[in-house]
């Protein structure tokens, strides 16, 4: 297989993407969205209705909701109880729709794994982050923490959009945070 330079693109765009899932999950479709809207990124031919302006604007509204509603503690961890799954769906989906060139085999493989894992394991480890907060602070803190994710999906969505290979650095930072957070707090033996 031999793979251009325009498809490992892709392929950086679609980890970036799904990994800001990870942080917010209709963020980082509206941005798809709206980059294929404005021709800043063309997506496959069965997901250009992304790029159309009732997706666009049906998005953009489900985002601004999505960022207020987890501003209200307790219900930004309900929310996270019913996000775990949409972001592997949701990560799964940009992947698929932003990956160019490779057999469907390939691009589903490679969606459900790196797509859907990648947005699985950080909007997992945001959900316990939140619950952490939760209960040291009552959820006072829990704003800060949104604005932090928050921040987090717009940086590595843009950057996703305008630079993949930065994104896809992005990531490998990010993930490697959450490991050594994880191995910090896991119980020992």
């Amino acid at each position: 297989m031999n793979l251009s330079p325009d498809t490992i693109i892709s392929i950086f765009l679609g980890i970036g993407l799904a990994a800001s899932v990870g942080f917010r999950v209709f963020l980082p479709l509206f941005a798809l969205s709206l980059a294929s809207y404005l021709g800043v990124w063309e997506l496959n031919e069965s997901w250009q209705w992304i790029g159309s302006l009732a997706a666009l604007l049906t998005l953009g509204i489900a985002t601004l909701v999505e960022i207020f509603a987890y501003f209200i503690p307790w219900v930004d961890n309900a929310l996270d109880s019913i996000a775990i799954p949409l972001a592997a769906i949701a990560g799964t989906a940009v992947m698929v729709s932003t990956v160019a060139d490779l057999d469907p085999v390939i691009t589903w493989s490679l969606a459900i794994i790196a797509g859907g894992g990648t947005a699985t394991a950080i909007k997992g480890a945001n959900a316990a982050g939140r619950l952490t907060s939760t209960a040291s602070t009552g959820g006072l803190a829990n704003p800060l923490v949104s604005t932090i994710e928050t921040g987090t999906a717009v940086a590595v969505s843009t950057a996703s959009i305008l630079v993949p290979p930065i994104a896809a650095i992005l990531v490998i930072i990010i993930l490697f945070i959450i490991f050594r957070i994880y191995r910090k707090l896991r119980p020992r033996k």
